[in-house]
């Protein structure tokens, strides 16, 4: 019985790796439409987890902090073959996009790349890109005014001080304005789904979590080494990051740009072309990586910033039930949510709007790329591609 349940265990991580890396290989238009192919691939087809265990996941990973499209493919894997399968699922679609962001970054150093038109069109992609989250994140985020208000406050304190330290610091208010304003507000479900973790496993995965995003700042100060300020920055923003690979964006920028590890030109470069494959946005931290380290450094960048995410599902998991229906906590993550859009409208404006748009000829362009992808419903992909055409253009004029 051991060898047979052995053998199916390592047959069901072999169509876990194939299903996601299949996944990977094709899912383009960012978290959102993520989950949009999860539930049709592992929930319609193949029936791995029923539609109330895919909702509740899904509501997991968007309680989190980290990219909610990655843990709840790691959750799915970790329902169908353990811990391991949540691994080998992770894998199969996050590593075809780590491929090709790492090529691109070892590729563009090749080149001179601060002055290149198509360059600059991918940063009126940006431009295009995070207006078009913004729009959407505003709709569920902020629906009334006192969550309206908690982003503006956010949006004013984030634009006058830039710095890691004063948005965790915004964060954190958000969750107590929200904890009281909305303790009593927000709603409870009281269904309940059972994960395959033991709660021992997870409370040593929280701790974990916790441990290092306070110690790897003092091991920073304290050994001076460039390798643990780099997996310190990655780590910080994984763990940080309330909404998806957009808001990684302004997390990212204030850690690596100002510091001069990379020019804005190639920052921004990268984040057009992380527009342009398909997997999980956080993805970028590979070509960041990789420009700064080579190819090596492009696969620690990743693991660093995608290690919160992992330590966290596989922590929270068994405790979902428990917080979920907790008002109170409710309440502060609607706070935190509200946060969230004033960060990335900060975001949005600088580093974003400040360096692309510079005259009105780049603004006619984000204006019809941005058309092209809210109004025409066009890929992402064939929206980065238009830039590029677009920016060298424009270099013509």
């Amino acid at each position: 019985m051991k060898a047979n349940h052995s053998k199916t265990t390592f047959k069901s991580l072999l169509e876990i790796l194939f299903v996601s890396t299949r996944l990977g290989l094709t899912s383009f238009g960012g978290p959102i439409a993520h989950l949009g192919y999860f539930h049709e691939e592992y929930i319609r087809r193949r029936k791995w987890m029923d539609e109330k265990s895919y909702a509740d996941l899904v509501a997991l990973a968007q309680f989190l902090p980290g990219p909610a499209s990655s843990q709840v493919g790691i959750g799915i894997g970790v329902m169908r073959g353990g811990v391991l399968g949540g691994i080998v699922s992770f894998i199969g679609f996050t590593l075809p996009s780590v491929i090709a962001l790492i090529l691109f970054a070892l590729l563009l150093q090749n080149f001179d790349v601060a002055d290149a038109g198509w360059i600059h069109g991918l940063k009126i992609v940006a431009v295009a890109v995070v207006a078009h989250a913004i729009m959407g994140m505003a709709k569920n985020l902020t629906p009334d005014l006192s969550r309206k208000a908690i982003a503006l406050f956010v949006l004013v304190v984030t634009l006058f001080w830039q710095s890691a330290f004063s948005q965790v610091g915004v964060i954190l208010i958000a969750a107590l304005i929200g904890y009281f304003l909305y303790k009593n507000n927000a709603e409870t479900d009281e269904n309940h789904v059972q994960f395959p973790i033991a709660k021992r496993f997870s409370a040593i995965c929280l701790g974990l979590f916790f441990g290092l995003l306070f110690l790897l700042p003092v091991l920073r100060e304290v050994t001076g080494s460039y390798w643990v300020a780099m997996f310190d920055s990655f780590y910080r923003a994984g763990s940080l990051v309330f909404g998806g690979g957009h808001v990684v964006l302004p997390l990212l920028e204030q850690e690596f740009v100002p510091t001069g590890w990379l020019t804005e030109e190639a920052f921004l470069a990268g984040y057009g072309a992380t527009q342009a494959v398909p997997g999980p946005l956080f993805t970028f931290a590979a070509y960041l990586g990789a420009v700064m380290n080579g190819w090596q450094g492009g696969l620690f960048a990743t693991a660093a910033i995608f290690l919160p995410a992992f330590l966290l599902i596989l922590g929270a998991l068994p405790f979902w039930d428990m917080l979920r229906n907790n008002r109170k906590i409710k309440g502060a993550v609607m706070g935190v949510n509200a946060a969230v859009l004033g960060i990335l409208i900060s975001a949005f404006y600088t580093p974003i709007w400040t360096s692309s748009i510079l005259e009105p000829a780049d603004f006619t362009l984000a204006a019809v790329l941005f058309s092209m992808l809210v109004y025409w419903k066009l890929p992402p992909w064939i929206i980065v591609v238009c830039g590029a055409i677009g920016g060298s253009l424009l270099t013509l004029l």
